[in-house]
Order: C-alpha cells, then structure tokens, then sequence
C-alpha cells in the first residue's frame, strides 16, 4: 500500500481549505460573493479533500458545523486534527498510510466511517461512534477474529466491509461475522441471506450464548459501578459522602496501633463495639438529615429557575406582541410612503413612522427594565431561601458532631476507668488473663518501668 507520488507532501493550509470550499457547491454568484466577502467555513456542510497528496490533517477546527468530508487518495500516516468536528456524520479516510484508529473520540455523531485499503491491524477506538451504521476496513492487515467481537457494541452498524484482510481468508469467516453480529445486513458489499444467518447460528450457537452470558455479566457489573457513581455523586452533594455506615469510625481509627492493643484489655472489646455502634447511628441521622436538606435545596432550585424561565417567556411574549402590531401597522405605513409623491407628506408620515419606532423601542427597553427588577428579587429570594436551608443543615450537623465529642469523651472516661481498674488487679495480682507485653507497654507504662527496676 505504499504510494510514491511525484508531489511534494501537502499542509492543510487556509489556502488549500479556501480553495476547496470555494470550488464545491458554489455557483457563479455565490463564488463572487464569496471572494468579496470572504468565506465562513463555520458554514460549509461538506468538503473534499480527496488526491491533494497531504501527510497530515489539520487547520479544521473552523468547520464546527461539517457534516462530510473526505481526505481519501491521500498521504495521511495519522487520524488525528479532527475533534472540533462532532457534527461530522460520513469521514472518508480510505487509500492512505494510516496504521492505527485514534483520533475519534469526539466524532459522536458519525455514522459512515471508510478506512479502506490503509495499513491497520487492530479493530479499537471507535467506543465514541454510538451512532455507526458503515464501517468499510477492507485491504487492511487484520488478522485476529477476535476484532470482530469488538464490534458487537455498535448495536446500528448495518454494512461492514472486511475483504482484503488476512482475515477474511479463514475459512469459516462469514459465518463467524454472521453468527456473532446478527444484526448485521451487508457484509463486503453483499447482502447476507436467511441461509447464511441459519448456517452462522447452527455452528456458533454455543459460543456466542456464552459469550452473550459473559456480556450480561459485565453489563449489571457496569450498571452497578455507575449506580454506585450516581449515589456517591448524590451523596457528595448533599456533603454526607460515607456517612451511611462505619466509615468514618473505621477511618478515625484504621491507623491506631494503640487503640487496636488496648483492646484486649477486659471489657474494652464491648465498650468499642457500643461506642461505635453509637457512633455510626448519629453518623446515619447526618446522612439522612444531609440527604432531605439536598432535596429541599434542589426543589428551591428548580423553583428558581421555573421562575426565571417563566418570567422570560412572559416579557418574550409581551415584546413578540409589540413587535408584531407595530410590524402590522407600519407595513402599510411604509407602502404609502413609497408611493408618497408630495415631499411634505412624505415628511409627514416619516415623522409618524420614526415616532412610533422611538416608542416601540421604549416599549422594548420598558419591558427589559422590569423584566431586570423581577430576576433582581427572585435572585434575592432565592438566595435568602438557600442561606436559610444551608444555615439549618450546619446548625443541625454542628449539633450532631457535638453528639459525637460527648460519646468519644465518654468512651475515653470509661476507657480510663478500665485502664486504672486493670493496672490494680495486676499490682494486686488478681488479673486471670495474661496480657501481652505490648499492652502492658501502651496501658501501664510507669507499671512497666516499676517492675523491671527503672522507675
């Protein structure tokens, strides 16, 4: 596929794009207007760029509007330059040097894809093209049957072209294609028979309900990723993220070595277990105090914006409605002024006609100024309504962690208290279990120094 060429490789430059847009679909007049008044490639729909012998895409970020384009008989060597481009729907990159598919990820709304008689070995990197119904891959260096499973994602692609490839050369190539994209209706430019649908299915049936299992499995695997991702984003806006369970207790403390020996001291086991038993269910009336709170936030927001729209719809209206009765009167008001003979009453009536102009530009200006005066105190409601919301959520949480200091306060009381009745037994000898000596070192630390001698 290597092309020698006589030219010298080509830029993508505004003299060649302006050249192109210039010479496609432009008639004499509109040609003319175009070299006058030059050309807005923000509007051009469609551009061919076909045997202009250029080695790399770029300067199109202007065609935010394009619809098609073709760069096929080229040198290119790399998809890339094209991301401004998503309301691209047909890309023709067939008969260049290109290697690897990248450089899609934005084209959501394509749906004709050519990279035909190009030098690629791996079908990957379309996730974005939700929308693809044609994808033409024939005379590449395909290889792998496995490519083809990639492509059941695209759930509208109806016409695949495949031939030329190394692939295409097994034996069982059809009916493989056939069997694990069943929506498919034209395969290398052919269309696929009932006879062949029934033949893919009786020799890959087995295989692909595995796969189709496989598929479901990954399916609810990813459905419950991204409810999770929902519930936490919702959590994080109502600012109680982890607080529907014993994470931030197991947080306080997953890196306390001391906490985890004393608690094979007598009774500290249970005396944890209630603290944090106590702990967590202040930690849920947060969260669920914190979730109700985001819920009457966000309907004070909705309600804001209903007012807002409904307030600008209103004025829209209203302004519409002078428009249109001014449009109305002075339609005929202009026709009898074109046809107004005597210069005195053509004064006349231009006098009437500039007046009412200045009125309704008053009109106008009138209704933007109270349309101003009406977002102005809804804004202001709003935002006193929110004050008022956020300030009860941080006095009642404010009020809910003092909880929490009571009980760890309490906790560390009786901890204490455990702590001078344990150390009295061992001086007195009474203790029945036998701590370990990196308990005694945490709990009883001058015990320790009184019995080896040091203190």
């Amino acid at each position: 596929m290597n092309r020698l060429c006589n030219m010298e490789p080509r830029v993508m430059d505004d003299e060649m794009l302006k050249l192109a847009v210039g010479e496609q679909g432009l008639r004499d007049e509109a040609r003319q207007l175009a070299k006058q008044e030059g050309i807005l490639f923000k509007d051009v729909l469609s551009l061919q760029l076909d045997f202009q012998n250029i080695l790399r895409i770029d300067n199109l970020w202007q065609f935010e509007n394009l619809q098609k384009l073709q760069l096929d008989n080229n040198i290119i060597e790399k998809i890339e330059g094209l991301e401004n481009l998503t309301r691209l729907v047909r890309l023709d990159l067939s008969f260049n040097n290109i290697e690897a598919i990248e450089g899609l990820n934005t084209l959501v709304n394509l749906e004709d894809l050519s990279l035909f008689n190009n030098r690629i070995s791996k079908i990957d990197s379309l996730d974005a093209l939700v929308k693809l119904q044609v994808l033409s891959l024939g005379n590449n260096q395909i290889g792998n049957m496995m490519n083809i499973i990639y492509l059941r994602r695209f759930k509208d692609l109806r016409t695949l072209s495949l031939s030329g490839n190394p692939v295409a050369e097994a034996e069982d190539y059809r009916t493989f294609i056939c069997a694990y994209l069943p929506d498919l209706v034209y395969l290398d430019f052919r269309r696929i028979d009932d006879h062949m649908k029934e033949l893919a299915e009786m020799k890959h049936q087995c295989s692909v309900d595995e796969l189709k299992h496989q598929e479901s499995l990954m399916q609810a695997q990813l459905e419950d990723q991204q409810a999770r991702w929902e519930e936490l984003e919702g959590q994080k806006a109502a600012f109680v993220e982890h607080l529907n369970g014993p994470f931030l207790f197991d947080s306080m403390y997953a890196e306390d070595v001391e906490g985890s020996q004393l608690s094979h001291l007598p009774g500290v086991g249970e005396l944890v277990q209630t603290y944090k038993d106590k702990f967590v269910i202040i930690c849920q009336n947060i969260f669920k105090f914190g979730l109700k709170q985001q819920e009457k936030r966000k309907a004070e927001l909705d309600t804001f914006m209903g007012c807002v729209q409904e307030a600008v719809q209103e004025k829209q209206e209203q302004g519409k409605h002078k428009i249109a009765k001014f449009e109305e009167k002075h339609l005929l008001m202009l026709s009898s002024i074109r046809d107004e003979s005597e210069l005195t009453n053509f004064e006349i009536k231009m006098a009437e006609h500039s007046e009412d102009i200045t009125e309704l530009v008053s009109v106008l200006m009138t209704l933007e100024m109270q349309l101003v005066e009406q977002l102005e105190e809804t804004i202001n409601m709003f935002e006193r309504n929110i004050i008022d919301l956020v300030g009860l959520f941080v006095e009642n949480v404010q009020s809910l962690m003092a909880q929490c200091r009571d009980l760890e306060n309490h906790h560390h009381e009786k901890l204490l208290e455990i702590a001078i009745s344990t150390r009295e037994k061992i001086i007195k000898g009474e203790l029945d279990e036998d701590l370990p000596d990196a308990v005694r070192l945490v709990a009883f630390p001058k015990l320790i120094s009184v019995a080896s001698g040091t203190f």
